[in-house]
C-alpha cells in the first residue's frame, strides 16, 4: 500500500506510515492537476492546506482514506468523499497551542510595532521611539470570533496573561459553555464588533462567512482597533482591510492566512505596511508539526487497518466506507 503526500509532513509521521508497511510518495507539486496525475495507486493521501478535489479522488480508484494535516477541510471536496464512501480524518487539536501563541504574537507585533521598530533601528532611525504609535493591550477588550479549541486558548492566554476582557461570538457554541469558561458571549457579531479593541478570527470558511469582514463590519470596530487572522484568508475582504488600515481607522492588522495561498508577490497586501504578514506559520512550530504528523499518520493507519479513527470529519459514512 502507498500513502501519497500532497505536501511534506514531519519525519515522525512518515516513520509511523513506514512502520505500518506503507510506501510513502510525495507529490512534485500541490497543484490539483499534478496531484490527479500522480496520485495513482495510493491507498491513502495526506494533504495540508492544498486540499483535495473531486478529480484527484476519482483518479485514485484504490483510495481508502484522506488525511488532513490540520483542522480545516474547506479545500477538500467532502461532499464527493461522502458520495463515494471515502473517510476523511483531521487533527483538530494538534496545533492549538502553536496557533494560539501565533495569534497572541500577532496582536503584540501590531500593538508594539515590532516590525517597524526593527526596520527603524536597521535604518538608523532611532528617534522612531518618540514618534511610533505604541499601545498596551493590558485591560483592553478582545473579541474572539469562533470559540473552537484555538479561539478558546487565545481567550485564555489573553485573559490570564494580559488581563484582557474577552467577548465571544460563536453561534455553534452554547452561551452557557462560553460563560462557564469565564468569558462573555455576544448574541450577534455586530454587538461584539462595537465593543472590542482587538479582534481575533477563528472561524471556519463557509459560504456564509466568506468576506464576512467587509467594509461595513470593519467600520464597526473602534477607532484604533487591531485585527488578527489565523483562520482563513477569505474571511476578510482584502480591499476593505487595506482601506481600514490606510485610513487609520485600524491601528493595524496581521494576516497569517490568505486567499489565495501562496499569496502572490504583487498582492495589494504586500504594499500595505500597516498589515503584518506571515506565510501561514501559525501551526508550523517544530512541536506542532511533529504532533500533527504523528496524529494524522496514526489515524490513516487506523483506517487502513479497519479501526475507527479518533477524528472523522464525515463520521456518518464509517459503516458504509469503501
Amino acid at each position: 500500500m502507498q500513502c501519497f503526500l500532497i505536501q511534506p509532513i514531519h519525519q515522525d509521521g512518515i516513520d509511523i506510515l513506514r512502520s505500518a508497511g506503507l510506501d510513502v510518495r510525495v507529490a512534485s507539486s500541490s497543484d490539483m492537476a499534478v496531484v490527479s496525475a500522480e496520485i495513482g495507486d495510493a491507498s491513502a493521501v495526506i494533504t495540508r492546506n492544498a486540499g483535495l478535489d473531486r478529480a484527484a479522488m476519482d483518479a485514485a480508484r484504490g483510495l481508502k482514506v484522506v488525511g488532513i494535516h490540520g483542522t480545516g477541510y474547506d479545500r477538500v471536496d467532502v461532499r464527493h468523499a461522502d458520495a463515494i464512501g471515502l473517510p476523511i480524518v483531521n487533527t483538530p487539536g494538534a496545533n492549538v497551542q502553536s496557533v494560539a501563541e501565533h495569534a497572541i504574537a500577532q496582536i503584540l507585533g501590531v500593538a508594539k510595532r515590532v516590525r517597524d521598530g526593527d526596520a527603524a533601528v536597521r535604518e538608523g532611525r532611532f528617534a522612531y521611539r518618540y514618534v511610533g504609535d505604541f499601545v498596551e493591550i493590558n485591560g483592553k477588550t478582545l473579541g474572539i470570533v469562533g470559540f473552537g479549541r484555538i479561539g478558546r486558548r487565545v481567550a485564555e492566554i489573553a485573559k490570564l496573561g494580559f488581563g484582557m476582557t474577552v467577548l465571544v461570538h460563536s453561534p455553534s457554541v452554547p452561551r452557557e459553555h462560553i460563560i462557564a469558561a469565564g468569558f462573555e458571549p455576544t448574541d450577534t457579531l455586530d454587538a461584539l464588533l462595537d465593543r472590542v479593541d482587538v479582534l481575533s478570527l477563528h472561524q471556519r470558511l463557509t459560504p456564509d462567512t466568506h468576506h464576512q469582514f467587509d467594509r461595513e463590519r470593519l467600520g464597526r470596530l473602534r477607532q484604533g482597533a487591531i485585527l488578527v487572522n489565523t483562520a482563513r484568508g477569505a474571511l476578510v475582504d482584502a480591499d476593505a482591510l487595506i482601506e481600514a488600515v490606510e485610513t487609520g481607522h485600524l491601528l493595524g492588522a496581521a494576516m497569517d492566512v490568505f486567499d489565495p495561498e501562496p499569496l502572490p508577490a504583487d498582492h495589494p497586501y504586500t504594499r500595505c505596511p500597516g498589515i503584518v504578514l506571515s506565510p501561514h506559520t501559525g501551526g508550523a512550530t517544530r512541536e506542532a508539526l511533529s504532533r500533527t504528523a504523528v496524529e494524522i499518520a496514526s489515524q490513516v493507519v487506523d483506517v487502513l487497518d479497519g479501526r475507527k479513527p479518533a477524528h472523522l470529519v464525515n463520521e456518518a459514512l464509517w459503516d458504509r466506507r469503501r
